[in-house]
């Protein structure tokens, strides 16, 4: 009888400990009190000690590395729903800063980690997430290695216009909050480059001037076909081409 109840004991205690079971990363950093940046801010630098894993609830983040020679690379801009931060190093290998007034949630490694661990169905989110940054490093070395200049900037507005508005319905409007000197350190050209290679796809009516920071894409089949990546609309206005998405291995 008392090794019963010393057992129904140790029982209950684990699943007073037991912690519930979470079904979507979001889940993760809906109870944590969201924090602010401004412009210029940074989130984290490069080499601080990855303590916290981020959720970008609110505006645009750039990623960058400073290399040998002190000149800036920037591997990517982040919107809202990205997370930043996920890594198995001790040190972030790379900066976050606002591009735009950013509010963003973050929780600790060892809280995220636990998650995982926790909650199988977390495990094929957190496998789709590194699937799409490994395509997205993969994508943006084709970008650097062997496409033209206005190949690059083509498939920098194609690039945004996804983001903004998702795979499979393509809008016309394209919101560039980042600054020329961001874009063309993202790919890989000189800022006179990239405002000259704008201004002709504006005069050829690929795209139109909306605002200060904007651009209407007039010609999207056009603009499509420009960076080079061999793609098309089968229906202009109806979507965009289709995209492969990562499994989990079962």
């Amino acid at each position: 009888m008392l090794s019963t109840g010393s057992n129904a004991h140790s029982a209950f205690a684990a699943m007073a400990t037991m912690k519930p079971q979470l079904a979507t990363l979001d889940e993760l950093f809906a109870s944590v009190p969201r924090e602010s940046l401004d412009v210029g801010e940074g989130l984290f630098w490069q080499g601080d000690k990855a303590q916290h894993i981020f959720e970008v609830t609110e505006g645009v983040l750039r990623i960058f590395k400073i290399i040998a020679d002190g000149r800036r690379v920037i591997t990517g801009f982040l919107y809202a729903g990205d997370m930043v931060g996920v890594s198995l190093k001790d040190v972030y290998l790379y900066s976050a800063e606002a591009v735009t007034p950013v509010k963003v949630r973050r929780v600790t490694k060892r809280a995220f980690q636990e998650a995982i661990e926790h909650s199988p169905e977390l495990r094929p989110q957190l496998f789709s997430l590194i699937c799409d940054e490994m395509a997205a490093a993969q994508d943006q070395m084709v970008l650097l290695s062997r496409k033209s200049a206005e190949e690059r900037v083509a498939s920098f507005l194609m690039l945004i216009a996804r983001r903004m508005y998702g795979e499979r319905q393509m809008g016309r409007k394209v919101d560039l909050p980042m600054s020329r000197q961001d874009m063309a350190d993202y790919l890989g050209l000189t800022i006179e480059t990239v405002s000259r290679t704008i201004t002709k796809l504006v005069s050829r009516g690929v795209i139109t001037p909306n605002g200060r920071h904007a651009f209407d894409i007039a010609k999207p089949g056009k603009l499509l076909a420009l960076c080079g990546d061999g793609d098309s609309y089968d229906d202009i206005g109806n979507g965009a081409p289709k995209t492969r998405q990562a499994v989990w291995p079962h």
